[in-house]
């Protein structure tokens, strides 16, 4: 199991773009951490989630 942003899923053994592909999640405002460490864009096809990681998806949203 992997918690995202507080909940458990089974997504153990997906690569974060798929993760954020079943959330339903857009890559282009959102920043995401695994284990209090931020992966980078780039590595979201090829980052593979293990069991207990703990993952933060964080959007960011413009105004003023």
């Amino acid at each position: 199991m992997v918690k995202v942003n507080g909940e458990s899923y089974d997504y153990a053994g997906l690569t974060v773009l798929k993760m954020l592909e079943k959330l339903g999640f857009s890559t282009d405002r959102i920043a995401v951490e695994i284990n209090m460490e931020i992966v980078p864009k780039a590595s979201y096809s090829t980052t593979i989630l293990k069991d207990e990681d703990a993952v933060e998806v964080v959007s960011f949203v413009g105004g003023g």
